[in-house]
């Protein structure tokens, strides 16, 4: 009976052993594909940290395959792939309030180079002032930085077209500001 016991006590640690015996290779290929899931939505750009953690994660996991600790392998490899779901997760959140700002400042770089044309216009037949001229040339980038923005909010590169147009607004009013005042207009006064 005692030998039984000693028998079954070996061959659940021999069981035990041979579960640790491999490496956790399908944990390992889960967590490449929650990577290549979280780059694909754009995690690398939008959640860098949390992306460069769970490549780092995956790295040691590898690493400890190599020296077959594959305890700590599968730890790393399941910590990878939550860190890559999280980045996926935050890269979306991202990318959409990237999007939203990126669109609300194209709308209003837009209707700050109308409104700056229009004074343009005005001032351009009074005067070639050196202020004037400032003007002409923030308009005209702030028209480049519009086309070259709405290009990327076309291909969906938010992160650029949020960069394109950052600052073009302050630049025209700027510009707008450094224009001498425009004299009032005298009333017309109606004959009786």
């Amino acid at each position: 009976m005692p030998r039984l016991v000693v028998s079954c006590l070996l061959a659940c640690l021999v069981a035990a052993a041979a579960g640790c015996a491999d490496p956790p290779n399908k944990e390992l290929h889960q967590a490449q594909g929650a990577i290549d899931a979280a780059r694909a939505a754009g995690a690398d750009s939008y959640a860098t940290e949390e992306f460069t953690a769970a490549g780092e994660a995956l790295a040691r996991a590898e690493a400890a395959v190599g020296q077959r600790d594959y305890r700590l392998a599968l730890s790393q490899a399941l910590d990878s792939r939550e860190r890559a779901q999280n980045a996926a997760k935050i890269a979306a959140s991202q990318k959409a309030a990237v999007r939203s700002e990126a669109e609300r400042l194209l709308a209003e770089v837009t209707s700050a180079a109308v409104m700056a044309s229009t004074r343009l216009t005005a001032e351009t037949a009074r005067t070639r002032s050196p202020a004037v001229v400032a003007l002409q040339s923030a308009v005209q980038h702030a028209r480049t930085a519009v086309d070259d923005a709405g290009k990327a909010l076309a291909t969906e590169d938010y992160l650029e077209a949020r960069r394109r147009l950052k600052g073009v607004r302050d630049t025209l009013a700027a510009a707008q500001q450094a224009l001498p005042a425009t004299p009032a207009a005298r009333p017309v006064r109606r004959r009786r």
